[in-house]
């Protein structure tokens, strides 16, 4: 059997302009970095600058000639794929939602998030191969009800589908990201059970539970993968924790995952190669050459993929479902969500016509005032509930319709497609029935 390779990397830059810390100086580390490596594709996220995208890309165009910075959103898409293969087609999908729009500390929602895909052709499968770089919704933890996490949680089904979509006509499919989840989560379940996706961490890495009280947070970068809210990293050093990242020293939020095509081969000479994760580590854990800051506040992620020739006793991918108990928790969630969505944007528009109420007091009542002193803070008064009245107006009608339908419409395919597994289980069971 004869065996090839390709070797991936996924990192988030964290390159908000005016935003992150030391974002020129560690984006031109990031750029030697990569000058010197031997990778096949790069996965960027967090890239939101053109001109970083430009600085790198011209270090690294002899080693990775091909690649595409993603437009999109307010503040682009953050995205960026650089590969060894030729890129056949890009496609960007944003997902329906990122957070509400007056929540701007989080950040999520002006900037969007997406899922990026190109289409590449790797000479070295024989195939067209799908790479997706992705990156889920950040707020909501991982700790307390899953409802927290709804925004995340409609991300991973609609990334588990589009993926899914692409084994099922016959691609190949990588995906690499930071995905804002730990590998315990209800998202990642949801990816890997409706997607059949393999994640390579687990693939190389036996599953440990056990945590030992001398375990130092570099083993933990080895033994769980550790890439965000390391004590090793320079920006999350001394920043306060949850319970589950000071047990682990630290998070493993950044993925590979691979998975085959789904059409099944039946003559020896067409069945495809297999890929097969044989290493996956973290990198770039080191400091940025003569500097005390790290590269990134996560850790990179590299993995390599064995191509493995085909044989006749290679069976085709299996078929993975959603369990009805993660259909369920979902659906849980989200209702739980749209709830909590519809009342909230209530509210807003009850704020709403209380400014107007406001406005026309204001308006009717301020020739009547006697003292010219008060005009001003009439003034700065109107101003303040117009500003206010067209927040709650856009955020309450606008976004509270656009949540409300978008919770509904995976709600509802969530409830299709148990209903569609429930009836082709009882098929099997009795085929009679057909």
């Amino acid at each position: 059997m004869t065996t090839t390779q390709i070797r991936l990397l996924s990192l988030n830059c964290w390159g908000l302009k005016f935003v992150a810390k030391n974002r020129i100086q560690r984006i031109d580390a990031i750029a030697s970095q990569l000058s010197q490596s031997s990778y096949d594709i790069v996965a960027l996220q967090e890239l939101w600058v053109f001109s970083d995208y430009e600085k790198i890309q011209q270090r690294v165009s002899s080693l990775l000639p091909h690649s595409k910075f993603f437009y999109s959103g307010a503040l682009g898409a953050g995205l960026v794929i650089f590969s060894k293969f030729p890129i056949i087609s890009t496609s960007v999908h944003p997902y329906s939602l990122n957070g509400t729009p007056i929540d701007v500390a989080a950040g999520d929602c002006p900037s969007v998030q997406y899922t990026c895909k190109s289409t590449l052709h790797a000479s070295l499968i024989h195939r067209q191969s799908k790479v997706w770089s992705s990156q889920l919704f950040a707020k909501g933890g991982e700790d307390g009800p899953e409802y927290n996490r709804a925004h995340r949680l409609v991300n991973a089904w609609e990334f588990a589908k589009l993926t899914r979509q692409a084994a099922e006509v016959g691609r190949y499919v990588i995906a690499l990201g930071d995905f804002n989840s730990i590998p315990t989560t209800l998202p990642i379940t949801v990816i890997k059970e409706h997607a059949a996706l393999e994640d390579s961490w687990l693939v190389t890495h036996p599953p440990s539970a056990t945590v030992s009280a001398s375990l130092t947070p570099l083993e933990a970068l080895h033994k769980f993968g550790v890439t965000a809210d390391s004590p090793l990293n320079s920006y999350s050093a001394g920043k306060p924790l949850d319970p589950y990242a000071r047990k682990f020293w630290g998070k493993r939020l950044d993925y590979v995952f691979y998975r085959q095509p789904c059409r099944p081969n039946t003559s020896s000479d067409t069945i495809s190669p297999v890929l097969k994760a044989t290493e996956c580590k973290v990198v770039m854990t080191d400091k940025v050459p003569g500097c005390d800051f790290s590269y990134s506040d996560h850790f990179g992620l590299e993995a390599t993929l064995e191509i493995q020739a085909p044989t006749l006793n290679m069976t085709s991918p299996q078929h993975s479902e959603l369990s009805n108990a993660s259909i369920s928790t979902v659906i849980e969630a989200l209702t739980s969500c749209y709830k909590y969505s519809r009342q909230r944007a209530r509210k807003e528009l009850q704020i709403f016509a209380l400014c107007l109420l406001l406005l026309v007091a204001i308006i009717v009542g301020g020739s009547w005032l006697p003292h010219a002193w008060i005009n001003p803070i009439l003034l700065l008064s109107t101003i303040f509930l117009s500003w206010l009245g067209t927040t709650m107006l856009y955020e309450g009608f606008l976004y509270g319709n656009w949540e409300c339908n978008a919770l509904l419409n995976a709600i509802e395919e969530l409830e299709i497609h148990r209903k569609g597994l429930n009836q082709l289980a009882i098929l099997r069971r009795d085929p009679e029935r057909l």
